[in-house]
């Protein structure tokens, strides 16, 4: 992915080399995105529907949550808006306000409706219809927005490809040692298994966890989050289909942490994030095999991991992108976006004629803004719980929260307010989604909209909510999309 990026925008005397081993494994049997991939592969001119062929990939609207707020209890995250916010006041203050009116006894509950029924992705997921957002601003199609399910070991080998074809030039091997100047510290090089030598000015680890140069050369301090986020290990599986793929992803709380369900075209990617600390790896194995949906086409493959990132993502001539830099267990399927932020940034930095600290240290406090802000929504998922049938949901619910997410909080607690952090890869319709759906309830809504005619908000309300269902209705299913448009090659 790095390589492919910077091989897009760089100069014709930059030379990049590309060093990785087929000896080591790629994590995943599936990947979930979020929107932002989009704009990734239009940067590099990937076309949609080529990669879901190649990659057999299916569309996501957005995340389902099953037994987070409490068991039995199920929600969507969509990625689309929640009907159209006024320069005025967001729209989910006219909810508000209609939801009081409920409460008033001016309008019955089902007139009201829920939150998630003024959002096309929300219902037209529930309904397994997709298409892509389509018309001008003031169509409700207009509202869609998704993101990808895909193969991530295929679509690692795409952007191998489209790199080579690009210039990069690709060395097979594995990094056994790594050569600084003994002066300052900087990588010169970096020895392989082969006795190899590989030179050069800046050095990208995207070594994984191993962090082979940031942390095993540079010794770049690692900021431990488990204290907010426990879970340490996960266990990945594909199996067969058990139907159409769905377009949306499914995180269903477990005992000790969580599974996933990731729908590709032809298998499911499955896997349980947990808690080693409140569950033992026989238990958590047997926990996915019996939940699992279809048949298993491979054992569990286990992962363990630190959540949190480095405290310098850039160090001397080192820039640690993905895995490398940083981990936040993939609840909200941020692992790519991170890492896709962490590329942008360089390019938009890159050190062309040296390097500068300012700069430097600019891009440390961007990277470190991203992982805080996505830890902070990561967490939401887990405090603001009503469960506590496990020692597990216990000490979540009990835990200290960071300030950062405690004054969002009490924001919207009182007034239904959202007010966005600079550059919040979270947009304040996501942050609506988890927070009513794990239940927490503004007490009030902003009096603004009391300007709003009683009865004109009931009917536009309504007609709304109507035009949103009918035109989800209207979509083809998920499944007939797929097969008229990007069917995966290999079927």
């Amino acid at each position: 992915m790095c390589a492919a990026a910077i091989a897009r925008m760089a100069a014709p005397n930059l030379s990049i080399t590309l060093v990785e081993s087929e000896e080591i494994g790629v994590i995943g049997v599936g990947e979930a995105t979020i929107p932002t991939m989009l704009e990734f592969n239009d940067f590099l001119g990937l076309k949609e529907n080529d990669v879901l062929r190649e990659c057999q990939g299916s569309f996501k609207l957005g995340i389902e949550f099953v037994d987070w707020f409490k068991k039995g209890d199920r929600y969507i995250h969509p990625f689309g808006f929640y009907g159209r916010d006024t320069p005025e006041f967001a729209f989910h203050q006219l909810w508000l306000r209609l939801r009081a009116m409920v409460e008033q006894g001016k309008v019955s509950s089902e007139a009201a409706g829920e939150i998630h029924q003024y959002n096309l992705c929300s219902v037209a997921a529930g309904l397994g219809r997709f298409s892509p957002a389509q018309g001008g601003a003031d169509t409700i199609l207009s509202t869609m927005r998704h993101a990808y399910h895909l193969d991530s070991i295929k679509y690692g080998q795409m952007l191998r490809r489209y790199a080579q074809d690009k210039g990069v030039h690709r060395i097979e091997g594995r990094v056994v040692e790594v050569e600084q100047d003994p002066d300052n510290g900087v990588i010169r090089a970096v020895k392989l298994e082969d006795t190899q030598v590989v030179a050069g000015n800046l050095f990208i680890d995207c070594s994984g966890f191993r962090a082979l140069l940031i942390k095993g050369a540079l010794r770049s301090h690692f900021v431990d989050w488990s204290q907010y986020l426990p879970c340490d290990r996960a266990l990945a599986m594909p199996t067969a289909c058990a139907g159409p793929p769905a377009p949306f992803t499914r995180a269903s709380a477990d005992t000790a942490g969580w599974r996933w369900r990731i729908p590709l075209q032809q298998r499911m990617g499955n896997g349980y994030v947990y808690s080693s600390a409140f569950i033992e790896d026989d238990a958590a194995q047997r926990r996915l095999m019996q939940t699992a949906e279809g048949s298993p086409l491979a054992q569990p493959k286990p992962l363990r991991f630190a959540t949190g990132h480095r405290r310098s993502f850039w160090e001397k001539n080192c820039v640690a992108i993905g895995l490398a830099g940083g981990f936040i267990e993939p609840m909200e399927s941020t692992s790519i976006h991170l890492a896709q932020m962490g590329i942008q940034r360089l390019v938009n930095l890159w050190p062309g004629r040296g390097f500068n600290p300012a700069e430097i240290a600019y891009y440390n406090q961007l990277m470190t803004d991203d992982y805080e802000q996505t830890r902070d929504f990561i967490v939401l998922h887990y405090s603001a719980t009503q469960r506590d049938d496990t020692a597990f949901w216990q000490y979540l619910r009990n835990m200290d929260i960071p300030d950062t997410l405690t004054a969002k909080l009490e924001i919207f607690r009182g007034s239904g307010r959202i007010l966005p952090s600079a550059n919040d890869l979270f947009s304040p319709h996501s942050w609506l989604a988890v927070m009513l759906g794990q239940g927490v309830q503004p007490r009030n809504y902003d009096s603004l909209v009391d300007r709003v005619p009683e009865q004109a908000l009931i009917q536009n309300m309504q007609l709304l909510k109507n035009a949103v269902y009918k035109t989800a209705e209207s979509l083809p299913s998920h499944a007939d999309y797929l097969d008229r448009h990007c069917r995966y090659a290999g079927a």
